[in-house]
């Protein structure tokens, strides 16, 4: 029988089984916390023993809008009743909408729809190596940003971590310093094709691209006819309190990839792409089998709806207010805070020491966060929570950060 190692957190009979029936049955790729969550509305979760959370990290940032919200359920169910998948070799009346949508609110071009984030970077590495027939394949990166999973997006990921046992990587692949434009410049020859980069940094530790970055990638791609491709899988789709993160730096990129909250937690993902640049993605050179089905399509369009009719680009901004103040405050007054990142429902609080901790103690404390980097606590909010909920959120995270950085002072030798 799996016992999970013991905590402030009770593990509870009905959890405990679960736990057991995935010992024996479920390949063990995750490290899974001692919690079996059975239900969820808006930004609380509630486990198996009926134990509520509130959740600051909803779906690993998939569930923007906050658990089952009415508007993408209802679609969905609606959905499931009159069709649920057909191939894309036949027109499909709720993609065509869908992919509407994204376009008027981005800048403008064609979309490819897949399954996830990992998928739509794949699509953009075949996309920038199709444009000259692989003449140009190589793509440049940047360290501390991440694509995914797959061979072709973790090869494009720049951090040794993901790599380890997985080689040979995928070739053509070149690693710039996040932020060194000169080092960029060194990187470009005649096989370069594309660069690849996130405007905000996720799991790299909720980091914004720096001042002129990436007007001077813009102007290093034009110089020298490359694709620029923005990673938005997690800024993107309203996180930020706009619609997609480029927005905020005053840039347009030649493609954008989309997942996560694409479709308010269901399995949904895109490129999308000037029209330009989209032609070369021709008939049998890529597919998604489920990419872009009525029940995501449907939810898609659902989560777009609801943020405008609700108008959560605005609230975005002034619960970030909330956490912006609260947390910088926390600074202020703990050593151990060594920087508070907040853009949109995106926040980043780095730490001088390992932020595991903190996780936990936050789970004795009822609430759901992230440690990325080792010592970044990361919070990726749905846009539907509320100033109260932030609060409550600020106060059980303050908490347990001052907690745990006494406990890190005092575990260091005088």
């Amino acid at each position: 029988m799996a016992t999970i190692a013991q905590s402030a957190h009770v593990v509870g009979p009905k959890t405990q089984a679960v736990v057991d029936t995935f010992a024996r049955y479920v390949v063990p790729n995750y490290r899974r916390f001692p919690v079996c969550l059975e239900r969820g509305s808006g930004s609380r979760v509630w486990d198996a023993e009926g134990t509520e959370y509130l959740d600051l990290f909803p779906g690993w940032g998939c569930n923007l809008l906050g658990h089952c919200p009415e508007p993408v359920v209802r679609a969905v169910q609606e959905q499931v009743a009159k069709l649920v998948h057909v191939p894309n070799t036949w027109y499909i009346e709720q993609q065509g909408e869908w992919a509407r949508l994204l376009s008027e609110r981005s800048f403008g071009g064609q979309a490819f729809f897949c399954n996830s984030g990992t998928e739509a970077n794949e699509a953009a590495i075949k996309l920038v190596r199709l444009r000259t027939n692989g003449q140009r394949y190589k793509i440049i990166t940047f360290t501390g940003g991440f694509h995914g999973r797959t061979m072709g997006s973790v090869s494009a990921t720049a951090q040794p971590k993901y790599h380890e046992g997985l080689g040979p990587m995928l070739p053509g692949f070149q690693y710039a310093p996040h932020g060194d434009l000169e080092a960029v410049a060194r990187l470009i020859d005649d096989r370069t094709g594309g660069i690849l980069v996130e405007p905000i940094l996720g799991e790299g530790g909720v980091v914004p691209a720096p001042a002129g970055f990436l007007q001077g990638l813009r102007r290093l791609a034009d110089e020298h006819d490359l694709v620029l491709v923005f990673d938005e899988v997690q800024c993107g789709c309203g996180r930020t309190g706009r619609w997609f993160g480029y927005q905020h730096f005053d840039v347009v990129p030649d493609a954008i990839t989309l997942a996560k909250s694409l479709c308010a937690g269901v399995a949904g993902g895109a490129i999308l792409a000037t029209t330009d640049l989209a032609r070369h993605l021709r008939p049998g050179m890529h597919a998604a089998t489920f990419g872009g089905n009525p029940v995501a399509a449907a939810a898609g369009i659902a989560a777009i709806r609801m943020i405008e009719e609700q108008g959560l680009l605005d609230h975005v901004e002034r619960v970030a207010g909330v956490f912006r103040d609260r947390l910088t405050a926390l600074q202020a007054s703990c050593d151990a805070v060594r920087d508070v990142r907040v853009l949109g429902m995106m926040v980043g609080v780095d730490l001088d020491f390992e932020g595991a901790a903190v996780v936990q103690a936050c789970l004795d404390r009822r609430l759901l966060v992230n440690c990325t980097q080792g010592h970044v606590i990361r919070l990726l909010p749905a846009m539907t929570l509320s100033e109260a909920e932030a609060h409550e959120g600020c106060d059980r995270l303050a908490a347990a950060i001052l907690e745990c950085a006494e406990a890190s002072r005092q575990s260091v030798p005088a």
